[in-house]
């Protein structure tokens, strides 16, 4: 891209597209440029309840960050944690246990500069560059480890990372990784759009995001039953996995018309009873 085309802000480039910030934007967020704001229309154009669907997706994390806490889980690896945003992360599990650690995982530098910014000063929790399609490198990190103790039960979080990831990349795979780190106790906790009652609305999705984030996401239109997949290994605690506004809504009228918000999340839990492989050589399978 010549420099005349390139608008940037320090190393960041406000010319392309990022999910991060596409997500801020349907959150009425400030931290988005205008072509996070073109990509985040063109979907809207294509499905109006997105955003409806991008401010559950915050209430089901409340809701399960805290029944996590509830637990006696003390450790979360955040993982395509997005933006600082209002129920973040460390604010929900310490409202529940003061010394929840937190470690939040993006690839957007956006992202990272700034949750680094606003918890420099915060012991307990850690910002760091990754992904889910590299989870070794993140069991591996100094900086996750200097907050995550794997021996211990952690939290894995996947709100919004992988309806983008195509079948083509293994996603099931990266999970599993995680799943095969982490102690007995564990849990995973995710949410994922799913297309069973919107079929229609895949094609042109996945386009916009191909056109939008320039990479492949072919094959990332999943059905509840392949959303299922990524428990492999894990039993899911009740309701199971279903529509966010019946994941243990704070009040029964709250999951009313669940269905117009087609994303599915559960939480799972690591058996105690299942043998742990060695760290750094688990890979799962689906």
């Amino acid at each position: 891209m010549t420099g005349a085309a390139r608008r940037a802000l320090g190393e960041f480039d406000t010319t392309r597209p990022n999910i991060a910030r596409i997500n801020d934007y349907f959150l009425g967020g400030k931290d988005n440029f205008a072509a996070d704001r073109r990509a985040a229309e063109e979907l809207l154009a294509i499905a109006p309840e997105i955003r409806a669907i991008a401010a559950e997706s915050r209430n089901f994390l409340g809701r399960a960050v805290r029944f996590l806490a509830a637990q006696g889980i003390r450790q979360y690896l955040d993982i395509g944690s997005g933006l600082p945003t209002l129920q973040n992360t460390h604010e929900v599990a310490r409202s529940v246990l003061p010394d929840a650690r937190v470690v939040y995982v993006d690839n957007d530098p956006v992202v990272i500069s700034h949750g680094r910014a606003v918890l420099a000063r915060d012991e307990r929790t850690a910002v760091v560059e990754g992904d889910i399609l590299h989870p070794q490198e993140l069991i591996d990190d100094r900086e996750v480890r200097g907050v995550i103790d794997f021996d211990e039960p952690v939290a894995v979080l996947i709100f919004g990372a992988l309806h983008v990831i195509p079948n083509a990349d293994d996603p099931y795979k990266s999970v599993a990784t995680l799943r095969d780190a982490t102690a007995p106790g564990s849990h995973l906790a995710l949410s994922h759009l799913v297309f069973d009652i919107r079929p229609e609305v895949a094609g042109p999705i996945e386009d916009v995001y191909r056109t939008a984030l320039h990479r492949p996401t072919a094959n990332t239109a999943r059905n509840r039953e392949d959303v299922l997949g990524f428990f492999d290994g894990f039993e899911l605690v009740d309701p199971g996995l279903v529509w966010l506004r019946q994941w243990r809504p704070d009040h029964p009228l709250h999951a009313r018309a669940a269905e117009t918000v087609w994303k599915v999340g559960g939480v799972g839990r690591k058996p105690c009873n299942r043998a742990r492989r060695a760290r750094g050589a688990g890979i799962g399978s689906r």
